[in-house]
């Protein structure tokens, strides 16, 4: 993999082979309430999945803390540095999302349970692994809310972060 100035990789990691699990088979996922120095704004990522904005996250892997996978996932979604300031805690996926079989079913997608950081943002960084897929954007408290009004477990890592109302 090639690696950025910083010695960060320039390509994502992908697949479930590392994929944490707790024990009632909840996936375990890390993210970041990623906030400028001062804390009055937000920096939110382009969802590649669906049209919208979304905090970076992604699974936790075997490899890695909790707080590592958090920051990997800041880099590679966001191309932002940060330094991880405090646990937010677990917030439990409240409605799971549907996800299309092959056949053109749909089934049940896992149910995640996720562990969200605030983070303060030192840099943000030209090149990252997923600048072809993602766009990156500073919203105020009240923007991002609203931005993440489909996704409540995201509007719960916002909440209680001490970012300025």
């Amino acid at each position: 993999m090639a690696a950025s100035g910083s010695n960060r990789p320039m390509e994502s990691r992908t697949g479930r082979v590392k994929q944490r699990y707790n024990t009632k088979g909840e996936r375990l996922v890390a993210g970041v309430v990623p906030l400028s120095a001062d804390k009055s704004y937000v920096l939110l990522i382009q969802s590649t999945r669906r049209k919208g904005w979304v905090l970076p996250k992604g699974g936790w892997e075997l490899d890695e803390e909790c707080t590592e996978a958090a920051a990997r996932e800041a880099w590679e979604e966001a191309g932002i540095l940060v330094t991880i300031d405090y646990d937010l805690g677990d917030i439990q996926e409240t409605s799971p999302r549907k996800k299309h079989s092959s056949s053109g079913k749909s089934k049940q997608k896992e149910v995640a349970l996720y562990r969200f950081y605030e983070a303060t943002v030192n840099s943000e960084e030209i090149e990252w692994p997923e600048k072809e897929k993602r766009e990156r954007k500073w919203f105020t408290f009240a923007e991002a809310y609203e931005q993440l009004k489909d996704r409540p477990e995201l509007q719960a890592a916002l909440e209680r972060s001490t970012m300025k109302r």
